[in-house]
């Protein structure tokens, strides 16, 4: 364990010392989505509390002001007991293990998710008195708005490699921007900000808010949108109604306006937020490697299709085209669920390796750069390892059947573990210079190979750089 960690833990331990006295253990919790870590302190008496360690004082403090004004309120928060002088570590109630998105599958979906809804309604609609002195960010504004948009621009479509017109999206998120900052003022509350299932712990049957610290005064309608088209959630078009429904009677009699008026910006901000969190997924994802947001991205894009059939992106054109092509890529598939899925690439390797889009961290990568390459020679330059020519010059050589048999021989036996054992992602990819003649060439040999052994396999080829994609089985 390196010092930092042993440094925290004792800073933890120090701030539960001075609130209960020695404690008993300590036991650090896996992380969630942020980078704040959390330890489980048991004291003598085995009641235990939850020790959170930030790098951002004026975040934790935040939460913990709001924390201590909504429990006040009699809001679905946990208690907070105290935090350090320093502002790194707080101490909160236990709420246990179980988020509502572990529920979400069993057969009391429909009924925790309305008693979450009521329990957010509660805490949006206290009165603003409540919670404001204490918001430590700038009310939802177009301004916000576009520094989402844009994250999704810079965090998502770049790193995809999905091509835009950045001028005409510029004039969409601009346009959306404005729809969005129209509502109707009565219609603003506390906007929770994240408010998702990983984000909520059942406790004793009953919903419990974590991670609000982001929240500021904006429409409460977002937050709704954002449990409801959260991507791991699952909620059919009918749930999703249903509960919208439920939702709006509850703000309704509360704020005394017409449901309508509530429900009547719902797809605006369903399309934002999605954008909203393909932006964290891709910079998570994508760019940082967690395995968590990369499996959340084929959800999040199906909700953009759903969207998009819908009409939602008609008056926004350019959004238009580049939700369609993300939906029809290959970003948005999640693999063979009911079992193994083969992926296989031909790249560049000067433009890094393929991403792995299932969360499993990759698999195997095979270096072509070693056979005589056709791409030196001008009559083989514009031809790909799909043209006859260059399959020719690769076959004559005598090196690249040994060297596709070799790939084999180490895949096959993962292949039939995998199986075996239920696993449903295997990558493999085949690199060259510029992943236009050797590595193609491999690639498409090795996936018909593998298509033709293992016919129960789903096999999925990409050439990259050629963007073909190509589905076998």
């Amino acid at each position: 364990m390196n010092n930092n960690t042993e440094k925290e833990k004792g800073e933890a331990l120090q701030l539960y010392k001075e609130v209960y006295g020695e404690a008993q253990s300590i036991m650090r919790l896996p992380g969630a989505g942020s980078d704040r870590r959390y330890y489980r302190i048991t004291g003598s008496d085995n009641h235990s509390v939850i020790a959170t360690c930030g790098d951002d004082p004026k975040e934790n403090l935040t939460f913990y002001n709001l924390a201590v004004a909504f429990k006040e309120w009699g809001c679905a928060v946990p208690v907070v007991y105290a935090i350090n002088r320093d502002m790194t570590v707080y101490l909160q109630e236990d709420l246990g293990d179980v988020q509502l998105l572990d529920l979400l599958s069993t057969g009391r979906r429909i009924e925790l998710s309305a008693r979450t809804l009521k329990a957010l309604v509660d805490l949006q609609t206290a009165p603003d008195e409540v919670w404001s002195p204490y918001v430590a960010w700038a009310d939802f504004s177009r301004r916000l708005v576009m520094w989402d948009l844009n994250y999704f621009k810079y965090e998502f479509l770049k790193p995809t490699g999905i091509m835009f017109d950045e001028n005409l999206l510029e004039d969409d998120f601009e346009a959306l921007a404005v729809a969005l900052c129209e509502g109707n003022k009565l219609l603003q509350g506390f906007m929770y900000r994240d408010f998702q299932s990983r984000n909520i712990m059942i406790k004793e049957g009953a919903p419990r808010f974590i991670d609000f610290q982001g929240g500021r005064k904006g429409p409460m309608i977002y937050d709704a949108v954002s449990f409801l088209w959260q991507a791991k959630a699952g909620f059919s078009a009918e749930e999703r109604k249903e509960l919208l429904q439920l939702y709006a009677e509850l703000v309704a009699e509360q704020r005394r306006v017409e449901v309508g008026e509530i429900l009547r910006e719902v797809d605006k901000f369903a399309l934002f937020r999605t954008l909203q969190v393909l932006g964290a997924y891709g910079f998570r994802g994508l760019v940082e490697k967690k395995s968590h947001f990369i499996e959340s991205i084929p959800g999040a894009l199906a909700n953009l299709g759903e969207l998009v059939e819908k009409g939602a992106l008609s008056a926004y054109p350019e959004l238009e085209k580049i939700a369609v092509a993300c939906v029809s890529s290959r970003f948005a598939s999640g693999g063979n669920k009911d079992g193994l899925t083969v992926k296989v690439f031909s790249f560049s390797y000067k433009k890094g390796y393929p991403e792995d889009l299932t969360g499993n961290g990759g698999g195997f990568m095979f270096d072509c750069r070693g056979m005589h390459n056709p791409g030196r020679y001008d009559r083989y330059k514009p031809l790909t390892g799909l043209d006859k020519e260059v399959k020719d010059f690769l076959e004559e050589k005598g090196e690249v059947q040994g060297f596709i048999k070799a790939a084999l021989d180490m895949v096959t036996p993962v292949i039939e573990r995998y199986r075996s054992r239920g696993f449903n992602s295997l990558q493999v990819g085949f690199g060259c210079t510029g992943g236009r003649h050797r590595s193609v060439y491999c690639a498409q040999d090795f996936a018909e190979q593998v298509s033709r052994r293992f016919p129960d396999v789903r096999v999925e080829l990409i050439h990259r750089e050629q963007g073909f994609h190509t589905l076998y089985n």
